[in-house]
């Protein structure tokens, strides 16, 4: 998200007032499908306890669309979506998102754009037709185009210093070097500098329609009302747009050391291989797996091998990204210079190990226990649960998924991380970047 004075002021101002929100307790979320009469569907949770609504919707695909040459495009959009619509000049717009204390923002990453709404229930229906308004009529004035792009070529700046940013960069490039993922999001200073006002109508014309659509409710809305403001809000979109032919591809993850030099007491380790899909019958084992070696905070392997024994590092975790056209398995940890060559070896020792030897019957216990009894925490506010929502639609999971998920992390086995293991886990394939000065590791890339 690009980040605004305007935006900012409005997110405070919202914050205050969405901080008191109850939402459901895990147990009560009842997902109600509310269908349009013009056919749109969204997901309701329904909450009348306080004045306040949250929703979330996400068109399918983001920056994988993206034109060579023009990276950055629905970064860039996601900016100026709300600068201006309709009879709403930019001022103007931001003026009464902020006077009506409506936060709506818009969002870009490889695989979605996505909008987030909250509004208090008595500004309804002025929040939705804001948001009606910046999908179906945005301006692209020169004014906020000019500023909105040097504003992400700021970031841009910023980012070619941040290591983390430096790291993600090059592991993406090196993995995907012939696909979209291996093009950045928020483009390039070339690419940037070369989109228009056109750019931005196309973008919004081939991508912002209905047959990409999924739409995620919670709050103070009854079935009937939402789905007359579903047909008044979305109901101008195109119904299809450019075509998904975006490819599946297999991270090219060959056991590699990449070394990014900057002059740094402290290096950033980015690590990581193929991993599985979403719905893979092995995700669910994948998940417990991924907790006991470095998804559970203190209770990992590694960060107990590699913090609590030796002190190499603050932090060190591991983590599944099952994206829509790649599948990762991916890690990281910060140490400083001379400790990097150390910890990656404990890295790779801890993946074999888990590979080799599995998990034991407590460590499993433990893991169920956290993950079932951890997961009402996702539902704890309206916005939580809206972006639940559209993951489950996204993911087609059912209607019902909230009060089956427990049920599918209490059924993994020993034998299933056992096998899920040795399935995933390959220590040698880890393809690694390094930003910083490493002390006693050679780059082989």
């Amino acid at each position: 998200m690009i980040l605004k004075p305007a935006r900012l002021m409005i997110a405070a101002a919202a914050a205050a007032l969405f901080l008191i929100a109850a939402a459901p307790q895990a147990s009560a979320v009842e997902v109600v499908r509310v269908i349009s009469p013009g056919g749109i569907e969204a997901w309701l949770v329904e909450e009348n306890g306080i004045p306040i609504l949250s929703l979330k919707a996400i068109f399918k695909d983001g920056a994988v669309l993206d034109p060579p040459g023009r990276e950055g495009r629905a970064y860039m959009a996601s900016g100026l979506l709300d600068e201006g619509a309709g009879a709403y000049d930019s001022q103007e717009f931001q003026g009464r998102l902020e006077d009506l204390a409506i936060h709506l923002s818009f969002d870009a990453g490889f695989d979605s754009f996505s909008a987030s709404l909250k509004t208090l229930t008595e500004n309804l229906d002025e929040a939705f037709e804001m948001l009606r308004l910046g999908l179906t009529e945005p301006r692209f004035d020169a004014e906020p185009v000019g500023r909105i792009r040097s504003q992400i070529l700021v970031q841009l700046a910023r980012s070619a210093e941040n290591p983390d940013r430096l790291a993600a960069r090059a592991w993406f490039d090196n993995a995907f070097p012939d696909h979209p993922y291996g093009r950045p999001v928020m483009g390039t200073e070339e690419t940037l500098k070369a989109l228009t006002a056109d750019d931005m109508r196309r973008f919004v014309a081939e991508q912002l329609t209905r047959d990409r659509l999924v739409i995620g409710v919670v709050g103070d809305i009854t079935p009937a009302r939402l789905a007359a403001l579903l047909d008044s809000t979305f109901g101008a979109l195109p119904a299809t747009g450019i075509a998904r032919d975006t490819p599946y591809a297999t991270p090219q993850a060959k056991g590699r050391t990449i070394i990014i030099e900057r002059d740094i007491p402290q290096s950033i380790v980015l690590f990581g291989h193929a991993g599985l899909k979403r719905d893979d019958a092995d995700f669910y084992a994948a998940s417990v797996m991924n907790y006991i070696l470095g998804g559970s905070g203190f209770t990992a392997r590694l960060t107990d091998e590699i913090r609590v024994k030796r002190g190499l590092a603050y932090g060190v975790y591991s983590y599944l990204s099952p994206m829509d056209y790649a599948a990762l398995f991916m890690g990281r940890v910060a140490t400083e210079n001379g400790s990097v060559a150390e910890s990656l070896d404990i890295i790779r020792a801890e993946f074999a190990r888990m590979r080799d030897d599995g998990v034991s019957e407590q460590e499993l216990i433990d893991a169920k226990t956290y993950m079932t009894g951890s997961y009402p925490l996702r539902l704890d506010s309206n916005g939580k649960i809206a972006n639940l929502l559209v993951g489950i639609q996204l993911e087609d999971l059912g209607i019902d998924y909230i009060d089956r998920r427990n049920g599918y992390i209490e059924a993994v086995t020993l034998e299933d991380i056992s096998r899920v293991a040795r399935r995933l886990l390959r220590p040698e394939d880890l393809e690694v970047v390094v930003v910083g000065k490493p002390v006693n590791l050679e780059a082989t890339n």
